[in-house]
């Protein structure tokens, strides 16, 4: 980028020594360049130097003066200030460059008048003026250029940042979209209704009393995802009431091979979670590790620092690995994209398997 700038910057330096020399051909009469072109050799190539490098400091002062005001009067704020400011700080930096090179020229010409042996052609009063304009018309120009080539870079970074503000959007429209999908098959899930009315029907012949609270429990379970799984955030309290009851179906349908610790800090309890959180959480751990009463999985729930929770469990890899979809991680972290600029952290150890989600104010 930087050497393309050098060279873009190069181009117009050439562009305008050139231009500069090209005006004055046209402003200057034929006897003036008849004379001119016997001056000595030096004096001719001390004038090109010179001419070069005014050329250069013009450039470099265009710019300049671009680049401060693009940072106090930005054309797309107050374009009318900023195109009658720009011109008048152009002019006055001509005036200066130009006084400053009549003065290098007297003091050149002061001390090396018997070197260089030789005075310029007589040049009148109104070539003069327009050499004078000439030279403002070349730092508006350079300006000009390098006010087209600023917009047009803004342009192309808007262009590019709509472009992707556009192609976020349609990915946070259809993220929503999966979210929200996700969240109707939870709630729908045949397995998860078939599953429990099984259970549900084995516990009611052994205990009715059982059965009565686990159809309470089941109830609670599956009212919470049809009132609250297309709801952005709720209460984690709320989800804790929810915990509650499916915990209960859990330990009754998958008898003592799992173990669930919970503590979690009062401070926490009316800060907000994306709904369905645990219940993931904890599908995701049942799903891809053993539970058996021997060796039983170990499922730790906390908060952390009181704007964190934690669900940890310890790996026992099933034998036969599931094929992983990653729906349920991914439901979450879609989620927690949409609604907060903190993101989920999962760490995986040899022995542990930790999802840490922010509680959001």
């Amino acid at each position: 980028m930087m050497k393309k700038f050098k060279a873009k910057s190069v181009a117009l330096i050439i562009f305008t020594f050139i231009g500069s020399y090209a005006t004055l051909f046209i402003i200057f009469p034929f006897t003036y360049w008849k004379d001119y072109v016997h001056l000595p050799a030096l004096r001719i190539w001390a004038d090109v130097l010179t001419n070069l490098v005014f050329c250069a400091v013009l450039f470099e002062l265009s710019l300049y003066i671009d680049r401060k005001l693009n940072k106090r009067i930005p054309w797309m704020i107050r374009p009318i200030k900023r195109l009658l400011t720009q011109t008048l700080f152009q002019i006055l930096g001509v005036l200066f460059l130009v006084f400053c090179l009549a003065v290098i020229y007297v003091i050149i010409y002061l001390l090396f008048s018997d070197a260089l042996n030789a005075h310029y052609p007589y040049v009148g009063l109104r070539e003069t003026v327009y050499a004078f304009l000439s030279i403002i018309f070349w730092a508006l120009l350079i300006s000009a250029l390098n006010t087209g080539d600023y917009l047009l870079r803004n342009w192309k970074t808007a262009t590019m940042q709509a472009a992707e503000f556009e192609i976020k959007a349609a990915q946070n429209k259809q993220l929503a979209a999966e979210t929200e999908l996700q969240a109707l098959k939870l709630q729908l899930d045949p397995h998860f209704v078939f599953n429990n009315l099984s259970v549900l029907s084995e516990i009611i012949l052994k205990d009715q009393q059982l059965g009565y609270d686990y159809t309470e429990n089941f109830a609670k379970v599956y009212r919470y995802l049809l009132v609250n799984s297309k709801k952005k955030l709720i209460p984690l309290r709320e989800e804790l009431k929810f915990l509650d009851a499916y915990l209960f179906l859990i330990n009754n349908r998958m008898g003592g091979g799992s173990i669930f610790r919970v503590n979690i800090a009062r401070a926490t309890l009316d800060l907000l979670i994306p709904p369905v959180t645990l219940q993931l959480f904890i599908e995701n751990a049942m799903k891809y590790n053993r539970t058996e009463k021997e060796s039983p999985l170990v499922i730790d729930i906390f908060t952390v620092n009181d704007d964190e929770l934690v669900v940890s469990n310890n790996l026992l890899p099933l034998i036969k690995k599931p094929e992983s979809t990653g729906i349920g991680l991914e439901n979450i972290i879609g989620r927690y994209a949409l609604l907060s600029d903190r993101k989920p952290f999962i760490e995986k150890t040899d022995t542990t398997f930790t999802i840490k989600v922010p509680l959001i104010k």
